[in-house]
């Protein structure tokens, strides 16, 4: 009886073994050699973006493009006279929408073909235009486009002055949801020969490629203009008080005119729109600028800045690039009052009129941020004979205006 439990217990015993073997056996063939322990999981590389060889300073946002990785080098130049690169330091994970690395390798790509050119713009006038309106738009906003050639942007005289116009305009950005976009651009320039296009991507940041195409095209073939207004198309132009303004200066003169920004501080929150590192912008200040919304220059300025822009390394704010520029020829913008590229606010001395009054337009020059209706509007109001305004400026003498703060953070309007 003894040895049969014995021999009964060895077996058992055995069995439980040969379990535990073949468990064991499974539990490999599971597990992967070497991966026995959890480890932490690695950031994943990001494919290295090829430039569309037609244009190798294009800017795609960085969710439209490939997936955004946890670290992006970042070159970090210091404070050299020869400016070589001299460390690169990991950059934090940022929101925002702007490829700086991308940026940082394209920079220094600035000429771009022209596809649509108006070489004869300005040889309509013997002498030249007396004022050339320059205005920045995108392939889709035709209904911008045509709402300014029929209000404020209308070409022929005003008040015994020549007036042409162009729109600046790059490929679209996203050219599938617009299939036919060429041919309905050429279509358009058929017919107003208004249209300048570019071969480079229509982005926020690459406002400053058009900012200075279009400088290099009107010293090329609009050298014989007066002077230039150049702005946005959500704005409203009162162009008469342009013209009066403009007649009691020379064009063979310095001059730029706007809504001057003094003391802006670069914005270093990731998440903003008009993020800037400091390893791109090491200052605290940037130099004095116009709001982009319009501005105003002579000739003499124009040329002086076409050729400053060749030599200024390009800036991703097409606003604060053009400060630069300005900075390079010494030439020290003027504030006009007149220039309201933040919009209208409603004045403390009386809150309770509405803003939107053609008595308040009547002796502005810019205002910012209309919606194509508003346009239309208000320039049918401020042309129709019924218009009466009980005082002559209603801007500058019977309300205390809020002024801005002398140090403001740099956030221009699109």
């Amino acid at each position: 009886m003894r040895v049969r439990l014995k021999g009964d217990a060895i077996c058992t015993l055995f069995l439980l073994v040969a379990l535990c073997s073949l468990l064991y056996s499974q539990l490999e063939h599971l597990v992967p050699v070497g991966n026995k322990e959890p480890t932490q999981k690695k950031p994943s590389v990001t494919p290295k973006i090829l430039s569309d060889p037609r244009a190798p300073w294009r800017l795609m946002p960085a969710e439209a493009t490939v997936p955004r990785p946890q670290v992006t080098p970042i070159v970090r130049r210091t404070e050299v006279a020869n400016d070589r690169v001299q460390t690169t330091t990991p950059s934090p994970l940022t929101d925002s929408a702007f490829n700086f690395k991308r940026y940082l390798l394209d920079k220094d790509n600035r000429n771009f073909n022209l596809l649509i050119n108006q070489p004869k713009k300005c040889r309509k006038t013997p002498g030249g235009p007396f004022l050339l309106i320059a205005i920045k738009s995108v392939v889709e906003d035709f209904d911008r486009r045509e709402i300014v050639r029929k209000t404020w942007g209308r070409e022929g005289l005003v008040n015994g002055e020549q007036i042409q116009r162009v729109f600046l305009l790059g490929t679209p950005k996203n050219r599938t949801v617009l299939a036919t976009w060429e041919t309905l651009i050429h279509q358009e320039s058929q017919t107003y020969r208004d249209i300048l296009l570019w071969d480079f991507m229509d982005t926020f940041f690459n406002l400053t490629l058009k900012e200075i195409h279009f400088l290099n095209w009107a010293a090329e073939f609009c050298h014989n203009v007066k002077f230039i207004f150049k702005g946005d198309a959500d704005v409203f132009v009162n162009v008469e008080n342009i013209v009066d303004f403009l007649e009691r200066h020379d064009p063979t003169e310095d001059l730029f005119v706007g809504d001057i920004i003094y003391n802006a501080r670069p914005i270093r929150v990731r998440k903003s729109k008009y993020y800037i590192p400091e390893t791109m912008y090491g200052l605290s200040i940037y130099p004095a600028y116009a709001g982009g919304g319009g501005f105003l220059l002579s000739s003499r300025t124009m040329r002086k800045l076409s050729r400053a822009c060749r030599e200024v390394e390009l800036f991703p704010i097409d606003d604060v690039f053009l400060g630069m520029c300005l900075q390079r020829i010494n030439l020290k913008p003027i504030l006009h009052e007149g220039f309201k590229t933040f919009g209208i606010v409603k004045p403390s001395a009386a809150p309770h009129l509405q803003t939107f009054d053609p008595c308040f337009y009547k002796d502005l020059m810019v205002v910012h941020s209309l919606k194509v209706a508003e346009i239309w509007l208000m320039w049918n109001l401020l042309h129709s004979p019924h218009l009466s305004c009980t005082q002559k400026k209603q801007v500058k003498k019977p309300f205390q205006w809020k002024k801005k703060a002398q140090i403001t953070q740099a956030t221009p309007l699109r």
